[in-house]
């Protein structure tokens, strides 16, 4: 009967029709274990249309980050939770085809797996797959990455293991340090609680791209569910799996020291530090790496904790104030002048400034350009960096981060990049400025060279001689990196940059602050913000698309008065960046207005939002800085109230 009433519920419309041939896809399948046929039963006789419209209307998709999805639904039915509380983590993950489970984690593996054995023999190197797996400290994460290794294994491969989780850069560095082929790392990043993913690197350590990211998502798309079924029955303990040992800790941990251009800097002049990991892994490499730099550090004991859960925060998200408030009261404590979070796997951070009596959080951008500003000035002050050389240097960014980083480059007479969102076009640069300079090296001197082992000081002179050296990564999301060899974001490589910066301007007594608005009459005042509209499930996707096809159709010549000037639509084929090399199609819109404003529009490709972008700024050398921050303000205020009231109007038109 409850079989019927799914079919009742897909010809009334209850349910879309892919949801229920999602379901009955499940339900059909002999070899489909009885709690997952008995959670979805459970749903229907509960007429829970809502909940399986969310959970079965598509598959999970890769997006800008790999996969992420709910792990534990709105809705947990009793099979889910297994006898457990609603606080521990429920005994099998939310079933469904647009959920982060073990069906589609196994699918995930298996088109990973599938795309390195072809990639391998198409390059005639017939090798056994290698695969490193990391995990976070979510729900489910530990399960998910044992499930990953035991299926690569299955499968033919060689897959390797930490004995408890790490932080994402960690798993970016492993992966070229352990020379294997592919990488894994399960985390949802900053996302809520109930959210977990799957994030997929290649043999260079970064996430994968074209065409990498295609193949791996066509070979996901065929694969049948009775295939991966018989791999849900196996366990696996952690003395079966190749585990990684202290030596890799110990490697990495090495290699943070190229963040940092001069160790004395953070000796003698390093500010009282507060860090907090926010339940997540940031104290493993952070905390030490900096005390070996002799940074006073304090954490906060209560969020040092692994916690699946987040409870002391409302979002594990840096970017948020409230994330990092029971940092800035141990600060107030301490009397420590400087605040940093990370984020549950620490590819990004968060940093607070004691000014007068309370503490001011710094915005993603603001972070990028003190860092930007701060390292040029360091390679310059080194000689390292000199007018005949310039051409070799270059800042990375994404599109949607502050253009103040561009003028930052030219003042500098260095280059800079801009890239589509998501780090790993970063990484893909780094990736070919390497192997540009490895070629040249060959070429020119006929040695061969491995930057791996090559120290910081050798790898900038070759690269800046042969190809470009990346001083500074970033992007407004609260991401960078500051060294070559992680080919992620990396959240403890930034914390230790972030200290050296904030260390040089105490050496000679600027305070951050004023630093920033230093930078503001030289560059003109930047200031950005970022609106967010959320549209949860299979309705929401449909809403965003609407909007984003409204606004392709029907923009309009000004938004709130202001005339548009150029309209840059990234779906189209033919853009080309500062560098002269194709850009990756993606669904983004940037439109310049007449005021010299700029608003980027895109889906995220993560969470189930629609984000927009809004960037404004003022001449250089205003006469009157504090005047001209309000000005600035208000107007990219007003102007981000009229685009979410558009887009609210454009969702349900």
């Amino acid at each position: 009967m409850t079989k019927e009433n799914l079919q009742k519920a897909g010809k009334s419309g209850m349910i879309f029709p892919s949801t229920q041939r999602n379901c009955e896809e499940f339900l059909n399948l002999s070899s489909m274990p009885a709690w997952a046929k008995e959670s979805i039963l459970e749903l229907v006789e509960n007429e829970n249309w809502e909940e399986l419209n969310d959970r079965f209307y598509k598959n999970l998709n890769f997006g800008t980050g790999g996969m992420r999805g709910r792990t534990i639904g709105k809705t947990i039915t009793k099979q889910e939770l297994g006898g457990k509380s609603s606080k521990e983590t429920p005994k099998h993950a939310a079933v469904g085809t647009n959920t982060l489970n073990e069906f589609t984690i196994l699918k995930a593996t298996k088109a990973l797996y599938q795309y390195v054995e072809e990639w391998l023999t198409t390059a005639g190197a017939f090798e056994q797959p290698r695969l490193v797996v990391a995990y976070d400290v979510r729900h489910f994460s530990s399960d998910f990455c044992k499930s990953v290794a035991t299926a690569w294994e299955n499968m033919g491969g060689y897959a390797m293991i930490f004995d408890g989780p790490r932080s994402t850069p960690q798993l970016s560095y492993s992966v070229r340090n352990r020379f294997a082929h592919a990488g894994v790392v399960i985390t949802a990043s900053h996302n809520p609680f109930h959210d977990n993913g799957f994030k997929a690197y290649f043999q260079d350590g970064g996430q994968l791209v074209s065409p990498h990211a295609q193949k791996v998502v066509e070979y996901y798309n065929n694969i049948e569910l009775d295939e991966i079924l018989p791999w849900l029955k196996e366990e696996g303990s952690l003395d079966q799996f190749n585990v990684l040992g202290k030596e890799d800790d110990l490697s990495y941990g090495a290699v943070l020291e190229d963040a940092v251009y001069s160790p004395d800097l953070l000796k003698d002049h390093s500010p009282k530090i507060v860090f907090s990991p926010i339940h997540g892994t940031g104290a493993i490499s952070s905390v030490p790496s900096l005390l070996d730099h002799g940074v006073e550090v304090v954490t906060v004991k209560l969020q040092n904790q692994f916690d699946p859960n987040f409870t002391s925060v409302k979002s594990p998200n840096p970017e948020n104030k409230e994330a990092l408030s029971l940092a800035i009261s141990e600060a107030k404590k301490t009397k420590s002048e400087v605040v940093i979070a990370s984020d549950p796997d620490c590819d990004r951070i968060g940093v607070a400034l004691r000014h007068e009596k309370d503490f001011v959080c710094l915005s993603g951008n603001q972070i990028a350009c003190l860092l930007a500003e701060y390292r040029l000035i360091s390679l310059k002050s080194k000689q390292i960096l000199k007018p005949e050389n310039k051409d070799g240097f270059t800042l990375l960014k994404t599109f949607v981060t502050t253009p103040m980083l561009e003028k930052i480059s030219n003042d500098h007479g260095i280059g800079y990049v801009n890239t589509p969102t998501g780090f790993k076009w970063m990484a893909q640069k780094l990736s070919q400025y390497e192997e540009r300079a490895a070629l040249g090296v060959r070429e020119k001197e006929g040695i061969g060279i491995d930057f791996d082992t090559t120290d910081l000081l050798t790898r900038i002179d070759i690269l800046s001689r042969y190809s470009k050296y990346v001083a500074l990564a970033a992007e407004e999301s609260y991401g960078y990196l500051p060294l070559d060899l992680v080919r992620d974001k990396d959240g403890n490589a930034a914390s230790l940059a972030v200290a050296e910066a904030l260390s040089y301007l105490q050496s000679i007594n600027v305070k951050p602050l004023d630093f920033l608005n230093k930078l503001y009459l030289k560059y003109g005042f930047h200031y950005e913000k970022t609106e967010n509209i959320y549209f949860e499930g299979a309705e929401g996707s449909e809403k965003i698309q609407k909007i984003m096809s409204s606004l392709r159709k029907s923009l309009g010549k000004d938004l709130n008065g202001i005339a548009v000037s150029k309209v840059k639509d990234f779906s189209e084929s033919g853009l080309l960046d500062e560098e002269d090399q194709p850009l990756e199609k993606e669904n983004f819109l940037m439109i310049s207005l007449e005021n010299g404003f700029t608003v980027a529009i895109r889906p995220s490709g993560t969470e189930p939002k629609i984000k927009f972008y809004l960037f404004g700024e003022s001449i250089p050398n205003s006469q009157n800085l504090p005047e001209t921050k309000k000005s600035i303000i208000s107007q990219v205020n007003e102007l981000g109230a009229y685009l979410v009231e558009d887009a609210n109007r454009r969702a349900t038109s």
